[in-house]
């Protein structure tokens, strides 16, 4: 399945880049200075242990929040001051750390809501989603409830939305979070899929299993402030890494 209809990236060119970007909640900074650089095709990992900034990152890069300082760009242009929608327009897909479907709506019908993004026309709308849905393995689910589905079915329903705007760029936030092994080894397989398609990812994982078998790069917060950048194997070795998860005692 082709994650991009148009305006594809070559191999390694900077798509997604965070440039020293800070966000300040009256006297608490969430993110202090991160600087980050995704290039096509890359698979990387956001990780660090709760209240690290990770999520704040993510609403900086897809438009929730705006930086305090810092820039965020899109293929050398900046977005920082762009709206959501204008950035899924683009090509910045993301999912959501707590799923909320449309429980009133189908699977189908959710999915539809990410196509048009992109997709202005129903029919065009229904043919992206029919077509996410089917990569994704719930296309004999499209007419049931969303309040139907199990963790692991609403899950993919959240990756279905996302790409139904053919993003160049796709961020998960902790999509096998509560899933049991089987369901996250599935979830593992759907997701490198996707990357070997061709499609960026940047996602937020708390297992470090997945993030060891997924990603070629990983960068670790704490305190809204990088600690450590390098390979999962690299940074899971670094004493601030294992001081920041397990306390200065284990480290």
């Amino acid at each position: 399945m082709p994650v991009a209809s148009e305006g594809a990236v070559a191999a390694g060119e900077v798509v997604l880049s965070v440039e020293s970007v800070s966000r300040r909640f009256g006297g608490l900074t969430a993110v202090d200075d991160v600087s980050l650089q995704l290039a096509a095709g890359a698979m990387t990992a956001v990780v660090g242990p709760n209240g690290a900034g990770k999520t704040t990152l993510f609403n900086l890069l897809t438009g929730q929040l705006r930086p305090s300082s810092g820039d965020v760009r899109f293929r050398g242009e900046r977005i920082t001051d762009r709206k959501p929608h204008d950035r899924a327009r683009m090509g910045i897909g993301r999912t959501f750390q707590i799923v909320r479907p449309l429980e009133a709506l189908t699977v189908m019908e959710n999915a539809m809501v990410g196509a048009f993004a992109r997709h202005r026309r129903r029919r065009a709308a229904m043919e992206r989603a029919g077509e996410v849905l089917e990569t994704l393995g719930l296309y004999h689910r499209r007419d049931v409830l969303a309040s139907s589905l199990t963790l692991a079915e609403r899950k993919r329903m959240e990756i279905a939305r996302a790409l139904g705007s053919d993003p160049q760029v796709l961020l998960l936030d902790e999509v096998m979070a509560g899933l049991n092994p089987v369901e996250t080894d599935a979830a593992i397989e759907i997701v490198r899929r996707l990357n070997e398609g061709g499609l960026t990812v940047l996602l937020i994982e708390h297992d470090l299993k997945v993030v060891r078998t997924l990603a070629e790069h990983a960068i670790v917060l704490d305190g809204g402030r990088e600690i450590a950048a390098g390979t999962p194997a690299e940074v899971f070795a670094d004493p601030a890494v294992i001081e920041a998860y397990l306390g200065v005692k284990s480290a």
